[in-house]
C-alpha cells in the first residue's frame, strides 16, 4: 500500500498542520472526521499514511519491545519525512503537529524525540508509547504549546496512561492545557475541534497558542 501523504494546500495559506491518522484509519478519514468540522481556510495540511493503517502493532500501553521500537522508529523516521515535505511546501510559516489516537501517541513521541520541533502539538486521545520504567526520550522543546485530550471512556487510552502522559509533558516544560471529557467514546468531539481551530487561527496570526477556547 502505498505511504504517500494527502496534501490538502490553501489558496494562501498562512500555517501548515501536518495530522496523523489512528490505527485503522486513513488520511480520507482524518480529512472527513476532523477537517470537514474545521473553519482554517488559510492552513495547509498534510496527512501521513501508515502502510497498512497502523503506525505499530502493540498498544501504545504495551512495555516496549524489540520489534515495537522497531516499528516505532521507523513511523517516526516516515513522519519526520512529512513534517519536512510541508515545510518545504510552505517555507517559514508555523507548523503545528496533530494526531488522534494512534496518529495522537505517534505525534507525542516525535516531540519527545528532539526531531525537527513544530509550533504546537495537538493531541486527541494520546499517551506515551510504552510503559513508565521503559527508557523513552524526553527532548520536548521547553515551553512547547501542546494540548492533550483523554476519556474515561476510550477502550485504547486508559485515564492512567493519558494523567502519566500529562505528567511527562509538564515534567518537560510543555506550555500544557489537558481536558478530560467523561464518557465520550473513541472520537474527537466538538469541543476539542473548536481548540485545534483557535490554536490554528493563532499560529497563523503569528501568536503564541492561547488554548482558551472552552470545553
Amino acid at each position: 500500500m502505498s505511504t504517500h501523504a494527502l496534501h490538502l494546500r490553501a489558496d494562501d495559506p498562512k500555517a501548515v498542520c501536518v495530522l496523523v491518522h489512528g490505527r485503522g484509519q486513513s488520511p480520507e478519514e482524518m480529512q472527513s472526521h476532523i477537517l470537514a468540522r474545521l473553519d482554517a481556510p488559510d492552513v495547509t495540511f498534510v496527512l501521513p499514511r501508515a502502510a497498512d493503517g497502523s503506525w505499530y502493532a502493540a498498544k501504545a500501553v504495551d512495555p516496549l519491545t524489540d520489534d515495537t521500537r522497531g516499528a516505532l522508529g521507523a513511523a517516526l523516521d516516515q513522519l519526520e519525512g512529512d513534517v519536512a515535505a510541508a515545510r518545504r511546501a510552505c517555507p517559514g510559516l508555523p507548523l503545528m503537529l496533530a494526531g488522534f489516537s494512534q496518529g495522537a501517541c505517534l505525534s507525542l513521541e516525535y516531540a519527545c524525540s528532539g526531531r525537527s520541533a513544530p509550533g504546537a502539538l495537538v493531541a486527541f486521545t494520546g499517551c506515551r508509547v510504552g510503559a513508565p520504567s521503559d527508557d523513552r526520550p524526553l527532548s520536548l522543546p521547553d515551553g512547547l504549546p501542546v494540548y492533550l485530550t483523554g476519556s474515561d471512556n476510550d477502550p485504547w487510552i486508559p485515564v492512567q496512561a493519558f494523567a502519566e502522559a500529562a505528567l511527562d509533558l509538564g515534567r518537560q516544560k510543555a506550555r500544557l492545557r489537558t481536558d478530560l471529557f467523561p464518557g465520550r467514546g473513541h472520537e474527537v468531539s466538538d469541543a476539542e475541534i473548536a481548540m485545534m481551530q483557535t490554536v490554528l487561527a493563532d499560529l497563523a496570526h503569528g501568536k503564541t497558542p492561547a488554548m482558551a477556547a472552552p470545553r
